[in-house]
């Protein structure tokens, strides 16, 4: 999995994550501090190129700021898999 972090308002949150839920295979969300609006946009490697894209649009609607890796990634299980996967 590609992973890319991204901060944005909180009320945004569904609207991005009903965007990706639309490209089914593309990629998916999850947030690490929802009173932040601090999430991370998971990839699929073969439509890395479409989810760079889709963000790429969805920049022009809404304000999105991409993150280093946080240091603290909340308690999401998946989140600390994929980023210990990552880091080894």
């Amino acid at each position: 999995m590609i992973e890319i972090y991204v901060r944005i308002r909180p009320e945004d949150i569904a609207y991005l994550k009903f965007i990706f839920e639309s490209y089914e295979t593309v990629g998916f969300l999850r947030t690490i501090d929802p009173r932040e609006a601090t999430l991370v946009v998971f990839l699929v490697p073969d439509f890395a190129d479409v989810g760079r894209k889709i963000l790429e649009s969805v920049e022009r609607e809404i304000h999105l700021e991409r993150l280093e890796r946080p240091l603290d990634l909340g308690d999401d299980w998946l989140v600390g898999a994929v980023a210990r996967e990552a880091s080894e």
